[in-house]
């Protein structure tokens, strides 16, 4: 027990992390308070909740055709009524998340029977915001050491992107997906980085192995888009260990395999329903006739200026820096930016849904790169202007969010 709270495991760093993660929770609760407006809620949020509870009180499984559906309080989306009753985007596990604050509510779901029920349906997102953000800290500070972290999370916490997401502000619910998308692919790496170790590393690598397992049925269950995480995940391991080929070949499969499994089980296990969910879900629908579109572009950019001032600042600097400095051209650095770059071209080739998930997607992959150039450039000998540079930086763009958000509640 001594050796888990050591001074390394829980010492500065980690109380500076976990105050900057009040900050976020903190600004969480008041755009619920006063902007988000937790008992305002659309057809489609009604929807997601009851289909969740259902299932989860042993009803009928969400997002699939089912008898009770005609009876309850909300239809379906069109989409799901267009598609033999199956939910085109997003697997079970996707309702089964939304309604998890409100799980022990017995019996049939009623929007009026408690007066605070939004802020329940709300929690789970705010949870994952707060693990997609520690997870963030722990990567970058691996990476590039405590400046990195703390340049990341820094970002991340005070985002408007990040924080609309993490309460469904005019957001769709995607945090789970994000918090699975960011765990896979730098759980991949991370496993894939153990393979040089001289043991029996598949064996040993089970909780990795189950982690990431765990990451891709997330990702995939809550948007079955990000299937194309599977290749990309393979595609890093095999990059990281090419000696051990093999090895990371079967870890991929064993986590994939996993994955699959709680899919399943997030079908209630009913082989059919599950294959037929399968078959009416539509994968990726990229439309190549986008690139091509001005209005395509238009939305990237204002999905990027979301993501803060300060990355909008610092991310064309740090491209600068990345493709000007060699020793800015590493795999720690180079591995967050390709993912983000590949996003952000399927949020462009997807116009519509998903391609304001894929945005989402590449944002924390897009603090992590700009947290280590920015690291990097801390370690020359212009250490101090960059410092304060930097400084100046994140904390304008703090107090600039924090304005933002304290307007909500003078409207």
């Amino acid at each position: 027990m001594t050796g888990f709270f050591s001074h390394e495991r829980f010492g500065k760093p980690q109380i500076w992390a976990a105050l900057l993660l009040l900050t976020f929770v903190g600004q969480c609760c008041w755009l619920l308070a006063h902007g988000a407006r937790p008992l305002d809620v659309d057809s489609a949020e009604l929807f997601r909740v009851e289909e969740g509870l259902a299932q989860w009180h042993g009803e009928r499984i969400a997002g699939t055709p089912s008898m009770e559906r005609l009876e309850a309080a909300a239809s379906a989306p069109p989409e799901i009524e267009n598609n033999d009753g199956y939910d085109p985007d997003h697997s079970p596990l996707w309702y089964l998340t939304a309604s998890i604050g409100l799980v022990r509510w017995q019996g049939a779901f009623q929007m009026n029977s408690v007066s605070y029920w939004g802020w329940l349906a709300r929690l789970p997102y705010i949870i994952f915001g707060v693990l997609l953000g520690a997870s963030l800290w722990y990567v970058a500070r691996r990476l590039y050491g405590n400046p990195g972290g703390y340049i990341a999370l820094t970002l991340y916490c005070f985002s408007p992107a990040i924080l609309r997401s993490s309460t469904l502000w005019l957001s769709e619910p995607e945090m789970a997906a994000a918090w699975g998308t960011f765990g896979a692919i730098f759980t991949a790496i991370a496993v894939a980085h153990t393979l040089y170790a001289p043991r029996e590393v598949v064996l040993w690598n089970w909780r990795r192995i189950l982690l990431l397992g765990l990451s891709l049925a997330l990702a995939i269950g809550c948007q079955f888009s990000l299937v194309v995480l599977v290749p990309i995940a393979l595609a890093f391991m095999l990059y990281v260990a090419p000696e051990r080929r093999a090895a990371a070949l079967a870890i991929w499969a064993a986590a994939g395999g996993f994955a699959l499994l709680l899919l399943f089980a997030a079908y209630g296990l009913h082989g059919a329903l599950f294959w037929q969910g399968i078959r009416h879900a539509h994968w990726l629908g990229i439309s190549p006739q986008a690139f091509a579109m001005s209005e395509a572009y238009g939305r990237l950019f204002w999905g990027l200026s979301q993501a803060g001032p300060a990355l909008l600042v610092a991310l064309p600097v740090t491209l600068i820096a990345y493709f000007a400095w060699p020793r800015a051209r590493y795999f720690g650095n180079a591995a967050p930016l390709l993912v983000a770059m590949f996003f952000l071209l399927l949020a462009v080739a997807t116009p519509h849904y998903p391609g304001s998930g894929f945005r989402l997607m590449a944002v924390p992959f897009l603090f992590v790169f700009v947290a280590g150039i920015a690291a990097d450039l801390l370690e020359t000998r212009q250490r101090g202007p960059v410092m304060a540079c930097v400084s100046g930086l994140l904390v304008a763009g703090a107090v600039w969010n924090l304005l933002q958000v304290l307007r909500v509640g003078a409207h």
